[in-house]
């Protein structure tokens, strides 16, 4: 089944070799190369064939497994867990599931830096700043996100697609108001309590669908008769639960055999202390079906209440026909500044730092284990 020199790896590439190698894995995966359960080939042998140290081997099947494409088996090697089309476990079940607590967390962003920034956009834009901005938020911000997307998490988008808001609990009642209170909501169980709450105070049914070790369990899935489905697929609060690989092209072939919509709710995912961040469920079906939510107010500070949705394309005339009056309702000087953040590099400066620390306090966690 594995054919020698099956991956080619392009020194000139800007590209890591383990990122290459990953992303060539990947694909062979989801398109059943390796079918569910198969073993892949030994890490001594795909460095042998790829030119690369068992090291860079190595770090390629452990994003795959972070991410719930593979498992590692002690002395055995490295097995799909992936499944395609066939997405209900034999032994599927709710559990009893960790509940983490909401914590303050002592990395914050530089005041320093903050107020230099403040201070840069002052100057920079003068009375500009006094101007209203345009109703989908100014276009220096909705920019400066689109890059970003594209470079942290491989989300390819126009700024068009983008609007502004004052924090995620307003952008979901742009949702209801959007869709209709008449529909139907799915959420998971457990989950963010403002979640349930700005559903219910704009009118909205809503139905609880329980969460598995890895994401909404497939019963609940068949079960409920939601026309839209809001998942935290990083880290779900309070569960700490990430959705599988298998289980977020699950909830896209959910929303397609029903016409669905996904509301994709990141908050968590910039301080993953994977080397790679995993596979939004809006970067796997960008076109349709699934409206990706993120904020800055965990990476930047909790004053901050500023957040984004991301648009499907299909979406954006729609919406901008029947909410595009509304203005934006974040004031213009914030968005400038999180904008210079964005451009000048500070704001993922600061994400790798918090990342960093993160994981060098996981591995010092596992060595006095």
């Amino acid at each position: 089944m594995y054919n020698q020199m099956k991956y080619v790896i392009e020194k000139q590439s800007k590209t890591t070799a383990y990122l290459q190698l990953y992303r060539q894995l990947r694909k062979d995966i989801t398109d059943s190369v390796y079918k569910f359960g198969e073993k892949l080939p030994s890490k001594r042998l795909l460095a042998d064939e790829t030119g690369v140290s068992v090291i860079t081997v190595q770090h390629a099947y452990e994003i795959l497994c972070d991410e719930g494409y593979i498992e590692s088996k002690e002395r055995s090697g490295y097995f799909v867990t992936y499944r395609k089309d066939e997405f209900l476990p034999t032994a599927e079940s709710a559990v009893e599931l960790p509940v983490w607590p909401h914590a303050v967390d002592d990395e914050e962003f530089p005041l320093s830096v903050f107020a230099k920034t403040m201070r840069n956009v002052i100057s920079k834009y003068g009375e500009k700043l006094l101007i209203k901005a345009p109703n989908s938020g100014i276009l220096e911000l909705r920019q400066a996100i689109k890059t970003y997307l594209l470079r942290s998490k491989g989300i390819l988008v126009d700024a068009e697609q983008i609007i502004i808001g004052s924090g995620a609990e307003y952008l979901y009642g742009l949702i209801v108001q959007f869709f209709g209170r008449e529909k139907h909501y799915a959420i998971e169980d457990p989950s963010y309590e403002q979640i349930r709450s700005v559903y219910r105070a704009n009118g909205a049914s809503i139905d609880l669908l329980k969460l598995g070790n890895d994401g909404i369990l497939t019963s609940e899935l068949r079960r409920t008769q939601a026309e839209i489905l809001h998942v935290t697929p990083f880290r779900s609060f309070p569960s700490g639960v990430t959705a599988s690989a298998s289980k977020r092209r699950e909830y896209i072939e959910w929303a397609r055999t029903r016409d669905g919509i996904i509301i994709e709710d990141d908050f968590d995912s910039e301080f993953t202390v994977s080397t790679k961040h995993e596979d939004t469920i809006f970067s796997l079906e960008p076109t349709r079906s699934v409206i990706y939510f993120n904020t800055f107010t965990k990476t930047v500070a909790p004053s901050m209440r500023v957040g984004y949705m991301v648009l499907p394309c299909d979406l954006v005339k729609p919406f901008s026909e029947r909410m595009g009056f509304y203005s934006c309702t974040v004031p213009t000087f914030e968005q400038y500044v999180l904008a210079e953040l964005l451009t000048s590099g500070n704001f993922e400066r600061h994400i790798n730092r918090v990342r960093r620390r993160r994981r060098n306090a996981e591995k010092q966690g596992r060595s006095l284990a």
